[in-house]
């Protein structure tokens, strides 16, 4: 059974920083693509940044680009998102997502297999 659990969304101020993690289980995880993606109450599921199964490819969307960093452990299972100078805007539910084995990145959430059950980040103004 594949598990994704992500962990370390919280309050912030506006212009600190949190580090997302998420530890997955259950699947060869150095084969597959990982995926951050948001979703803004009222709005739909969007892509935050990807990842590909090596690491060496990275994506992030235009409103986290300069500010946000992917990055993975397949030792540990485990990939990150790293953010700073956090905006309120940013405020969402965080999900990691992760796919089947996977040349090169995925963008979109049709591609990805498995999710986290979320975890919220709230920055304050």
């Amino acid at each position: 059974q594949v598990q994704v659990v992500e962990s370390g969304g919280g309050l912030v101020q506006a212009g600190g920083s949190l580090r997302l993690s998420c530890a997955v289980s259950g699947l060869t995880f150095s084969s597959a693509a990982v995926g951050w993606f948001r979703e803004v109450r009222g709005k739909e599921r969007e892509i935050v940044a990807a990842i590909s199964w090596g690491g060496a490819s990275t994506y992030y969307t235009d409103f986290v680009k300069g500010r946000a960093t992917i990055s993975r452990d397949n030792a540990q299972n485990t990939a990150y998102l790293q953010m700073n100078n956090l905006k309120p805007e940013d405020t969402a539910v965080y999900y990691c997502a992760v796919s089947e084995p996977h040349y090169g990145l995925a963008t979109t959430l049709n591609e990805y297999g498995y999710w986290g059950q979320g975890t919220q980040v709230t920055v304050s103004s």
